[in-house]
């Protein structure tokens, strides 16, 4: 799927009716200049949207052969792994990669956003989870993301988190349990795996019972945010859907603490088998997510986006983004496994 390429110094000077030297000098505040000269240079970098580039290479079209990574952070086993994967598929291609750890802050994550797009990464791969930042969508560069949904013109690689949903509770359920909860980050309609869960207990009758542990919560915290709605509902549940692997490590904790055992007085099931968890806990029961596919795939169409850049005519009067905006992006999404073990 081709993308627009970003603004280039040319642009801006073909903009502002100047010389590109001219523009140059604006940039860098050298020599002297007309008020009026600089108020159509500043005018025309805010129409066009553009960014200072750092690199020189791009200042001559040329590509810096370098991938933007940004995820929460690789310390966790999903992206940690993931980011491994995707550095090796890019190096097939003779790509480097610069990771960009947002650690849950969205401000972090706009400094990245404008370093990546400041020195003229040739694509971005985002995997974060920070909703709503208008960045992306006056990004005009070769750009896909994994497991998020950001705009209607932007590549969304995924697994398929519904049916994985379905098939955890699903394994809850033909294991014994009546009453299994939901741990996950986030309660929200647009919870792939949420709504798998509720859609297995509806066809079932049996009425959810979810459980919420924001996201970003500081690691620190996490066991006793967790413990805290585990106790809370002890006397509902007997099986916890815990939409990542960590979260059902930590419901195992708790379980041990309150010497509850595993399977018989409460089911476990995870979601994501990487295997940094499955090595640290072989037999919890969890819904594995293909990386290795994700990854490549993610790759192969910021590739393909690279490949086939997409010129907008930018003559003052229009939006340059309109046909983008008004594009549907590709959605990837490959099959999960059930990887069985004594927890569930």
């Amino acid at each position: 799927m081709a993308q627009p390429s970003e603004p280039t110094l040319a642009d801006v000077a073909r903009e502002a009716g100047v010389s590109l030297t001219t523009v140059s000098r604006v940039l860098n505040n050298r020599g002297y200049l007309s008020q009026a000269t600089k108020d159509k240079v500043a005018a025309a970098i805010q129409h066009l949207g553009y960014r200072p580039n750092q690199v020189a290479r791009s200042l001559h079209g040329k590509s810096t052969q370098t991938i933007g990574l940004i995820v929460p952070t690789v310390a966790l086993p999903f992206f940690g792994e993931l980011a491994v994967e995707i550095e090796n598929a890019l190096a097939e291609h003779g790509y480097r990669i610069l990771i960009c750890n947002s650690m849950g802050r969205s401000d972090r994550e706009r400094d990245y956003l404008d370093l990546l797009v400041g020195n003229r990464v040739d694509g971005i791969i985002s995997g974060a989870h920070n909703e709503d930042l208008d960045e992306y969508h006056s990004i005009r560069m070769p750009l896909v993301t994994i497991d998020r949904t950001l705009s209607p013109r932007i590549p969304n690689v995924r697994c398929e988190n519904e049916a994985g949903g379905r098939m955890a509770t699903r394994r809850l359920l033909d294991a014994g349990a009546r009453r299994p909860a939901l741990l996950t980050s986030r309660s929200h309609p647009l919870n792939l795996r949420e709504r798998g869960y509720r859609s297995v207990l509806k066809e079932a009758g049996i009425e959810p019972i979810v459980l919420e542990v924001p996201f970003h919560t500081p690691a620190q915290e996490r066991p006793i945010l967790v413990a805290e709605c585990l106790d809370g509902a002890t006397e509902m549940i007997d099986a916890v859907f815990a939409t990542d692997d960590l979260a059902a490590a930590e419901v195992i904790e708790w379980a041990r603490q309150r010497d509850l055992e595993i399977p018989r007085d409460l089911r476990v099931i995870g979601f994501d088998g990487t295997g940094t968890v499955r090595r640290a806990l072989p037999g919890l029961t969890t819904i594995r997510q293909p990386l290795d596919l994700l990854a490549r795939k993610a790759v192969e169409i910021l590739m393909e986006q690279i490949a086939s850049p997409r010129s907008t005519k930018r003559d003052g009067g229009g939006d340059p983004l309109a046909d983008e905006d008004e594009a549907i992006a590709l959605t990837v999404e490959f099959p999960v496994t059930l990887i069985e073990g004594w927890t569930a």
